[in-house]
């Protein structure tokens, strides 16, 4: 069972930025690692992931502000969040899938407030 701990979250203002941090307990044999989040009333939805070789993939509502990196040996991703927009507010969680056994995992939720 791989524990994932996520660390910043906070309420900003718009344009303002956050990084969000998330350490996986075992940082062997992890293939994805990445970002999803949920709104109040809406779906989890995919914001960015990584894959082991750097490869990444975005939503594209948050292209080209959003940047997210992993450190392999570490265990641990990072969403570095730019121009935050109103909507970006929701409950961030982290995501891992082992590479051997393809077994997902989730964070425990981080919130991210955007308001003016």
């Amino acid at each position: 069972q791989v524990q994932l701990v996520e660390s910043g979250g906070g309420s900003v203002q718009p344009g303002e930025s956050l990084r969000l941090s998330c350490t996986a307990s075992e940082s062997a044999f992890i293939y994805d690692m990445g970002w999803y989040r949920q709104a109040p009333g809406k779906q989890r939805q995919l914001v960015a992931l990584i894959n082991d070789v750097g490869a990444t993939a975005y939503a594209d509502s948050v292209k080209d502000r959003f940047t997210v990196s992993r450190d392999n040996t570490a265990g641990t991703v990072w969403l570095q969040m730019n121009k935050l927009k109103l909507e970006d507010t929701a409950v961030y969680y982290c995501y891992v899938q082992m590479s051997v056994t393809r077994v997902e995992y989730w964070g425990q939720g981080t919130q991210v407030t955007v308001s003016s």
